[in-house]
């Protein structure tokens, strides 16, 4: 791996925008490649990657197979799984995860050397391949870049933020990117977006500062088509220490026996659902939001777990401990935030946007596995399967280079007074009327205040991307009248038929705006209660 000078512009075969999981992956299985990947953070930290606690699901253990994975991927997605991509993820996984440990991950064993296999929520079976029981990114994240750092075709430009596409003739040619020497171009035959999520539009979240749509924005300002974008997952156990991001309580706890009370020491969750603490994540996750109504909630691994919490389960025992909570003897609070999007940039089995030369990969994207609701320890696999797929897809394609373009330098214009005031604003406008529960008053009056938002914000800036993603999203929720998976709306409770999954544009989103006025009054609000 070696840095260069980037001032020519030239960015190589292969631009990845974002160093998390699907970034290096792409860029290790790209090895005919010139890579240049850009990153905002220095490589491996800063993306919500390292962060996952729970693992990579993988039909590996004995009864279990790719077929019972299928199945259970598409019982959580509310209808909307594409059957083929689940298909072929539940196959292809089993020889990503060997890849892994073949690069030193060192995932946990069982007695006889096989994978020793944990069971999160929705899943029929165990099959979540951990590390250290709540370590998984960070082991991963940690393998990865240092393959990536025995790569010597494969460039990486810290501190650099893609703040535009660059288009000739209709094709994505490259970034217009933000580096510490000013606005530059960085033009490449292919360009893949791989970079994160969307948590930070939310108050509550367990997502890094990075993941605040910007990846989704640059793919939408550009014009390219949108999908499910409405379905946004909120993690039901976030522990509620005061801080932000939120660190989480891994699923992996309740798949243990851990259990959720209320302020009496009393089990609720089985009044939300026949399964109770290992019920799909939105169910659970409402049932908390609900109960936090009346008092606190929180997680009690004691009985569970007990004295083996900190060597089963470290960050969370580490996360209590710098709170000041002792975890072995007092329950974790909790409450339901913003952890995962299953909507994003539409792609095609390939990864393809329907913008030519732009693929997307990880969370910014949306293959059709997740559905309306991800089962959990699918994230991390469809990353790893993907991204062989487009590395591969992008090596067929480069054979005809783009036309090259010349683009403007800019100065790095500093964000306005103001503007983290308005970021907290928008945040919490998007918890307050576009989180867990919705309906038609508080999606027309996020609306508006987005459009405004919007319009004060400066262009290409973090408010910006932020605003410009909250808005697809709220258009979108607006226009789904019905429950579905993680998207609840209050006013329409049931399902329609036949399931469809939506398709947005930046424009369409635009109009909806545009179209739709914000109510005179409002009543009390579900954040404020």
């Amino acid at each position: 791996m070696n840095d260069t000078d980037f001032s020519s512009g030239d960015g190589g075969d292969l631009l990845i925008v974002g160093a998390g999981l699907a970034g290096l992956c792409v860029a290790l299985h790209a090895p005919q490649h010139r890579v240049t990947l850009l990153s905002p953070h220095p490589l491996g930290d800063g993306c919500a990657s390292a962060w996952a606690q729970g693992g990579i699901a993988a039909a590996i253990g004995e009864g279990d197979d790719a077929q019972a994975h299928v199945d259970d991927t598409i019982a959580a997605g509310g209808g909307l799984v594409d059957a083929e991509v689940a298909r072929r993820l539940s196959e292809s996984i089993p020889a990503a995860v060997a890849e892994l440990a073949a690069l030193g991950v060192p995932f946990d064993r069982s007695a006889d050397g096989g994978f020793s296999l944990g069971r999160e929520a929705a899943h029929s079976r165990a099959r979540i391949v951990r590390v250290g029981g709540d370590g998984a990114g960070r082991a991963i994240m940690q393998a990865l870049a240092a393959a990536l750092r025995r790569r010597d075709n494969v460039r990486v430009l810290e501190g650099a933020r893609a703040r535009a596409l660059l288009l000739a003739e209709g094709r994505v040619i490259g970034v217009a990117a933000e580096t510490a020497a000013g606005m530059r171009p960085i033009r490449a035959r292919s360009t893949v977006l791989a970079c994160g999520g969307i948590g930070q539009l939310y108050r509550h979240t367990t997502n890094p500062a990075a993941a605040c749509g910007e990846g989704i924005a640059l793919a939408a300002r550009a014009g390219a088509l949108l999908a499910d974008m409405e379905f946004v997952q909120f993690h039901p156990t976030a522990m509620d220490l005061g801080s932000d991001p939120l660190p989480l309580a891994t699923e992996a706890l309740r798949g243990e026996g851990a259990t959720l009370i209320d302020r009496n020491g009393t089990r609720f969750a089985h009044r939300a659902h026949e399964r109770g603490e290992l019920a799909p994540r939105d169910v659970v996750a409402r049932a908390i939001a609900r109960e936090r109504r009346r008092g606190p909630v929180f997680l009690d691994a004691r009985e569970a777990v007990g004295e083996a919490l900190p060597r089963r389960f470290p960050a969370v025992y580490q996360a209590c401990r710098d709170a000041g909570l002792d975890a072995l003897r007092e329950p974790i609070p909790v409450r339901a935030a913003a952890h995962y999007h299953m909507g994003g940039i539409a792609v095609d089995g390939r990864g393809r946007t329907s913008l030519p030369g732009l693929w997307a990969c990880g969370e910014v994207a949306s293959s059709g596995l997740h559905g309306a609701n991800r089962l959990a320890g699918n994230s991390l696999g469809e990353a790893l399967v993907f991204a062989r797929a487009i590395a591969e897809d992008t090596q067929r394609d480069s054979d005809a280079p783009p036309p090259t373009a010349e683009s403007h330098r800019q100065e790095r214009a500093a964000p306005p007074q103001g503007e983290e005031k308005k970021i907290l604003h928008l945040r919490n406008i998007m918890s307050e009327y576009v989180g867990l529960e919705r309906d038609e008053d508080g999606l027309r009056h996020a609306l508006a205040d987005l459009a405004s938002l919007r319009q004060a914000a400066a262009p290409g800036g973090r408010l910006a991307a932020m605003a410009d993603t909250a808005l697809l999203i709220a258009a979108a929720a607006l226009q789904r009248r019905e429950s579905r998976g993680c998207h609840f709306r209050s006013d329409f409770p049931a399902a329609g038929e036949p399931p469809r999954r939506s398709h947005i544009t930046l424009a369409d989103a635009e109009g909806i705006a545009s179209q739709t006025s914000p109510p005179a009054t409002l009543g009390q609000t579900r954040a404020a209660r």
